[in-house]
Parts: C-alpha cells; structure tokens; sequence
C-alpha cells in the first residue's frame, strides 16, 4: 500500500520558514494540525504568529507525537513543537508495572525456587530459576516460570519489566494461573472496573466535600502567638510548612481535609496542639490530639 506522506522539514528554529510553509500549505487548503505535549508551547506559537503578524489559521493539539508529518491524500499537515524548536524529544515507555515492583537483576539474584512471581500477560506463576535457552541460533538466558499444569513460560532477561516478586496477605497462597487460559485477563479487567468505581466515589465525595460550606476559623490572635513562642524548641522547615498550610486549611471556609504524616519525634503533636489552640479560641471543640504509629505504615 501507498501512503502519500512526507516528513515534517526542517526549519531550524527559523520562523519565517515555518510561516511561509504553513502558509503555503494554507493556500493549498490542507488543514494544519500543531501537536506539542505541554499547552504552554502551542501559546508561545500563538504569540510567535501574533508578534510576526502571521495570520494562520491551526488546531492546537496538546499531545505528542514521535515525529511530524504531511498526509497529501488526507490534506492535513502535523508539525510537532519539538522539531520546530529543535528540542530532544523523550521517549515515554508505557510502564506495564510501577518500577519500585518490577523485578531488577538485584531482586532476581534473590528469587529462590518456588516464590510467586506475576506476569503482567500471564498472571502468577512459581519461579523456577535461570535457564539458558537457543533463540535465533543463540544461547541467552530466561527465566523460567512454572504455571498450573505444569505449563512452563521462558521470559528473556529483557522482558524483566514485565515480572514482579508476587506481593498479597502474609501467609495466604495464591492461586497459580493457567497458561492460555483467559482467566487472567478477566481479572484484571475486573479489577480496572473496581479501581474506576472507586476512583468515581472518591471523585464524586470530594465534589460534595467542596460545595459544602465549612466554618472559617479567624487569623491567628495574641493568644495563639503567645502559646507558640511557649514552645521550647525551634520548629524544622518542615514544621513550619505543615503548620502554615494547616492554618490555612481551617481559615478556608470549605470543610478541611487534611493528614499530617511524619516519622516518630518529628513534632507532629506540635502540630495538632497549634491546631487545637487556634480552634478552642474561636469557640469550637477540639476531640483532643494523639500521635499514632502503625508498624509498617508512616506514623501519623
């Protein structure tokens, strides 16, 4: 099949050549899409055209492609920001896992046969160790992974990005898919359908939240200054930060909501008791301040 494109030319950073090009593309009436991933560029195209008297007519587009282009038998013309600036353009992978989960040589080396590992195509599977395999008349090696029925898998060492160290409730056994099986992909479907359920609650609580009117607490007085200067150590940046933007919170008259997270003796109390102050004198109850500490989570 044909296909009657060409690339997007070179105008290096010349602008007078790029609007001349448009132009004549204009003329030719071929539509002019311009692609750049932040809005911010397509507005500075804007004030270039303005500032150099160029009336173009263009379809700002904010998303990026790899490369721009000219479709003659569609009559669009695509010219990205990134080569009309000259800029490197950054490839984005599409990550199939966070990186923190996706297995690294380092985490391999400490895989003992017989751990759970999850395929993000293939679901869970029991880790069997290295192998070295022929491909294409060469040796390289895989990792090999045991599914139900004593199906194997062999998954490159470049594939890595695609396995993770299985990770559920301590002490539970998870249940090994079946190779071929579409039992996987039903799952996680399902699971994107939850996680999208949820996500639309959150949303739709928090636009509650915020429609609503909460009570608006008064800039801080002599009191609240008074008590602070009592504290006998200095507060850390952090601290400092924290407390402005809890004070600010509850001088805001939508409902507050806000978590103050810090390690253990990093002056959380101090926090919660300028809070607690600052709300007592403007007449309203405080339910009392406690620091808490989960094993395994941030303290609180």
């Amino acid at each position: 099949m044909d296909f009657h494109t060409k690339p997007q030319p070179s105008f290096n950073r010349q602008f007078d050549l790029l609007i001349k090009d448009l132009k004549s593309w204009e003329n030719k009436k071929f539509v002019l899409y311009l692609f750049a991933e932040n809005p911010r560029q397509l507005e500075r195209l804007y004030t270039i055209f303005e500032d150099l008297k160029a009336q173009i007519a263009f379809t700002p587009v904010p998303l990026n492609i790899h490369e721009g282009f000219i479709d003659e038998d569609l009559r669009l013309v695509c010219y990205t920001d990134h080569q009309i600036f000259q800029r490197y353009h950054k490839y984005k992978v599409k990550q199939a896992y966070n990186k923190n989960k996706a297995i690294t040589l380092r985490t391999l080396r400490e895989l003992q046969p017989g751990d759970y590992v999850t395929h993000i195509d293939h679901g869970v599977g029991v880790y069997s160790g290295l192998q070295k395999i022929e491909a294409n008349g060469r040796l390289q090696e895989a990792v090999r992974i045991i599914y139900k029925d004593s199906d194997i898998l062999y998954v490159n060492i470049n594939s890595l990005h695609k396995i993770s160290k299985y990770t559920g409730k301590e002490g539970s056994v998870p249940k090994v898919n079946k190779l071929g099986s579409d039992a996987w992909q039903r799952l996680k479907e399902k699971t994107k359908t939850k996680v999208k359920e949820i996500a639309f609650d959150l949303i739709k609580l928090y636009a509650q939240r915020k429609a609503e009117k909460g009570f608006a607490h008064t800039p801080d007085n002599y009191m609240q200054t008074e008590l602070e200067a009592s504290f006998i150590y200095e507060d850390t940046p952090d601290q400092s930060k924290a407390t402005g933007d809890v004070k600010k919170d509850m001088e805001s008259p939508s409902p507050m909501d806000r978590l103050v997270c810090g390690d253990v003796g990093f002056g959380k109390t101090e926090i919660a008791i300028r809070a607690a102050f600052k709300t007592c004198c403007d007449s309203r109850q405080s339910r009392g301040t406690r620091a808490y500490y989960y094993p395994g989570l941030p303290a609180l």
